[in-house]
């Protein structure tokens, strides 16, 4: 719409459409004189001769301003500016009262009606034009401001469409993360095994599992990939096949031997992962990991800490102990050198593998729980199986903070040795409360 602002005594009109207007008064002469003065000026002009015409024309067809005389037999000029104020239009009109009358309680019962101007009569033609085109103004800024509200809600509206898309395919994504663990528990018979993996988002940078190495050997791995989000989830997919239990062929923690596939020491293991990761993927991302390797019949735990969180065994008769020294993270530096740790776990103990999203997750102060704090929540987990612990664990830190909504992903190992005198003598597993109770 052009918005140039029409010189006085023009006789073109200041838009593409000619504006409406609807004069109201009930002497025939006023209203054939002003007819004649605005259709000289390009408007379209309409008439009725009361309030009540006028109110069922603004009905069927709104116009653009409205000239009313304030005076009139039945339904005068304010009666009539506060019935078509309470129509249900799309469009604004501007409403002008013509009246003699110019005291100002008269002017001020005019606005509070929802005249927008007044104009005495008799009417100066330089005058009507030049209220006609303030409101032409107000009602271009209207038509505007429509406009642009009506491309902003089709905006929002499709910007709707894309984020329940992406919702949509971020719950498909946390779907396949999660079958990336397939398998949550399993009972070796000589040990038992509980898997928890716990995204803060859809998807998260955390991966846990565990391989059958032997018949008497199981692999287990923990990895936490710097970040969160998309990126840091398609990193973890991608450690996922390096450690594949589908095909040892593939997997970094196996090499081929003439009698089969053997495990790696876990340092090379994750050496060879380190290597593989500066060569293969170019990314600013890097991962903390813990990859160990059990013997179940002797319980030689063997395992190589790269930059994840102390491993903590807790030993059947309470003592709780944190093994490793830190390590380096895996593909941040080429040529990183790292080490394995040997201990025995003994019937009754306690393996835990947990990422730093529990040690670091906060209370409702803000209070970060800790390493020791971890540990002796622990500790306070031992009646529960390891079918339950997790959700013990999970409760607690929930309870702790006081929503289950936490700022990083969570991840854990519990592995249990079997054969310990509370597994002769099983404790009864205290319940698990919901959060808040």
């Amino acid at each position: 719409m052009n918005s140039d602002v029409r010189p006085l005594g023009s006789s073109q009109p200041t838009t593409e459409r000619p504006f409406k207007i609807l004069v109201v008064d009930d002497s025939a002469l006023q209203r054939r004189i002003l007819r004649a003065m605005l259709t000289k000026r390009g408007y379209e002009v309409l008439e009725a001769e009361c309030g009540t015409t006028a109110l069922r024309l603004c009905e069927e067809t709104p116009p653009d301003i409205i000239l009313s005389d304030w005076m009139m037999p039945g339904m005068d000029g304010l009666s009539f500016c506060r019935a078509y104020r309470r129509l249900a239009t799309e469009r604004y009109g501007y409403f002008i009262l013509l009246t003699s009358r110019s005291e100002k309680g008269a002017v001020a019962e005019g606005l509070n009606c929802g005249a927008d101007d007044f104009l005495n009569k008799p009417v100066n033609i330089e005058e009507l034009e030049s209220r006609l085109l303030a409101g032409e103004r107000i009602l271009r800024m209207q038509e505007q401001l429509h406009e642009q509200n009506g491309q902003l809600g089709r905006a929002l509206k499709e910007l709707q469409h894309l984020y329940e898309a992406q919702e949509q395919e971020l719950t498909e994504a946390r779907q396949l993360q999660q079958s990336l663990v397939p398998e949550r528990f399993r009972d070796f018979g000589l040990g038992q095994i509980a898997l928890m993996l716990r995204p803060s988002g859809h998807v998260g940078g955390d991966l846990v599992g565990f391989v059958p190495s032997g018949p008497d050997e199981v692999l287990m791995y923990a990895i936490d990939v710097s970040g969160h989000g998309i990126s840091s989830a398609l990193m973890t997919a991608r450690l996922a096949a390096y450690l594949s239990p589908g095909h040892l062929g593939s997997n970094v923690a196996f090499e081929k031997t003439p009698s089969g596939y053997q495990t790696r020491a876990p340092h090379h293991a994750v050496a060879y992962l380190n290597e593989r990761l500066m060569k293969e993927i170019c990314t600013d991302h890097y991962a903390t990991m813990v990859l160990a390797i059990l013997n179940l019949k002797t319980g030689r735990l063997q395992l190589c800490q790269a930059g994840h969180p102390h491993p903590i065994v807790l030993r059947a008769e309470g003592n709780v102990e944190y093994l490793g020294e830190g390590g380096m993270p895996v593909g941040l530096i080429g040529l990183a050198e790292y080490e394995s740790i040997e201990t025995i776990l003994r019937p009754g103990d306690r393996l835990w593998i947990l990422s730093d999203g529990i040690s670091e997750s906060a209370d409702q102060s803000g209070i970060m729980l800790g390493e020791k704090a971890t540990g002796t929540m622990l500790c306070e987990l031992s009646a529960q199986s390891p079918k339950t612990a997790l959700d013990a664990l999970m409760w607690h830190l929930a309870a702790r903070k006081g929503s289950e909504d936490f700022e990083d992903d969570i991840s854990a190992i519990l592995w249990q040795m079997s054969g310990s005198d509370a597994s002769q003598n099983p404790i009864e597993e205290e319940p698990i409360p919901a959060v808040g109770q």
